[in-house]
């Protein structure tokens, strides 16, 4: 749920404004179906739960139709998930693949730091698991899970290092740069 609830979130935040099937729309659009597993009925699932939660405001401009904006504490909510989900790394990929999706919200200094952090945790996790794989004994088959594991976390340093280069270099439009759309409220709305 973190991850759709991330991406319903940050569209919202994007558009300052929007209903339903617009933000659903955006989201098949990007293909998020398959690398966040997010379906039509988990984003209004998304968008009940904010409301209910304090995240989100309802607004009814015409009849059939409910508008949503972000509320501050739904604004602190996003920005809770997508730091998160760039410096903590999970098993599962869908929340960093929701993070990067919502990546032109921060500040580059904040992104690189973000992912600076996942660093340190990912090369912790490579350590342990390379212990483990040097160190484990019976059953021998299972060394390959910590074989696997090591194998993961030395791909996920190598793109996360890429990653901090590329937005070292300016690869990017990052909150803050001109003629972002990192800001809340910057996306264009489809005519």
């Amino acid at each position: 749920m973190s991850a759709t609830r991330l991406l319903v979130l940050g569209v919202v935040r994007g558009y300052g404004r929007a209903h339903g099937y617009l933000i659903g729309n955006d989201l098949m659009s990007w293909g998020a179906e398959s690398w966040a597993n997010v379906k039509w009925g988990s984003i209004y699932h998304a968008l009940k739960q904010g409301v209910k939660a304090g995240f989100l405001r309802e607004d009814w401009p015409v009849p059939g139709r409910t508008d949503y904006e972000l509320t501050e504490k739904g604004e602190f909510e996003f920005k809770r998930l997508l730091a998160d989900a760039l410096r903590k790394p999970e098993p599962r990929p869908d929340m960093l693949a929701a993070g990067l999706a919502m990546l032109p919200a921060l500040t580059r200094a904040e992104a690189i730091s973000l992912l600076e952090v996942r660093m340190a945790a990912v090369e912790a996790v490579h350590a342990e698991a390379d212990d483990l794989l040097t160190s484990w004994q019976e059953p021998p088959h299972v060394r390959e899970l910590y074989r696997l594991r090591v194998s993961a976390a030395a791909d996920d340093l190598t793109w996360t290092r890429g990653l901090i280069e590329r937005l070292d270099r300016g690869m990017y439009a990052m909150a803050g740069d001109p003629d972002t759309v990192g800001r809340a409220g910057s996306w264009p709305h489809p005519a």
